[in-house]
């Protein structure tokens, strides 16, 4: 696929059953920059951001209407490759979670599942998408040994590769440095500002000086709703709604 991978979101609303968790969002997201969601708990970021791969199709009593182009195309549209669509659009967790398997298949395991047999080729992705992660050098020589002997940042990093070796075109983020350590998240910081030059990052934080060091853009969420939307140093400088200024100085959330 070699078209734009943007993502465009017009009159986006979800509902739990009853319950509206989104309201009226309309965004457009670049090609090849760090976008980033911000807001207090329960305001609807990670509700958000699992609509772009369907994540949310997996929970009973789901409801979405509005429009959700990626690449031009409406992902909810009937027909749509689901498989597909979350090859494009890889997903990392808040807590990392590795699969209780080797370093080696964790990262051949997208590739495999996509008819990848060959033993040279899975080793050149595994060694490929572990380079890209920040994580070769490290595991290099423990390739066949159990992930989960792997620390809590190492384990995210993989699941970055993991997420790498399917080659998406859009990386999403979920809180991805919450459950790590200083150390750890200046990793992935530093990852992500070598990724956006090849991949479209989507990013949800609580930490709004995580925002304000790795994202080009930020959008702030408030009961559902994108207050402010726009680029990061404006956001945070010179904010145009008086509910984004109060969150950012620290008066509520």
């Amino acid at each position: 696929m070699d078209e734009k991978f943007d993502i465009s979101v017009k009159n986006c609303d979800l509902y739990y059953g009853d319950f509206q968790a989104l309201k009226d969002v309309s965004i457009e997201i670049e090609q090849y920059e760090v976008t980033a969601f911000i807001g207090p708990s329960g305001c609807g970021k990670s509700t958000f951001i699992k609509t772009f791969n369907r994540m949310n199709d997996l929970i009973e009593d789901c409801r979405i209407t509005g429009e959700i182009l990626i690449g031009g195309q409406d992902i909810y549209a009937k027909g749509t490759d689901v498989t597909l669509l979350r090859k494009n659009i890889g997903m990392v967790f808040q807590k990392p979670n590795p699969f209780p398997m080797s370093i080696y298949d964790n990262i051949a395991f997208a590739p495999r599942t996509f008819g990848i047999k060959k033993k040279h080729e899975l080793d050149d992705i595994v060694e490929g998408s572990l380079k890209r992660a920040g994580l070769w050098e490290e595991a290099k020589d423990r390739l066949r040994r159990n992930a989960m002997g792997l620390s809590g940042g190492q384990q995210q990093r993989l699941c970055i590769a993991r997420a790498l070796a399917a080659e998406p075109k859009i990386l999403l983020m979920d809180e991805p440095t919450s459950a790590l350590d200083p150390i750890s998240t200046g990793k992935i910081e530093e990852l992500i500002n070598e990724l956006k030059t090849e991949y479209t990052i989507v990013i949800v934080s609580h930490n709004m000086q995580q925002a304000t060091r790795i994202s080009d853009k930020t959008a702030f969420f408030l009961l559902g709703e994108i207050i402010e939307y726009g680029r990061t140093e404006t956001i945070f400088s010179t904010p145009q709604d008086q509910r984004t200024e109060n969150y950012i100085t620290g008066r509520f959330g």
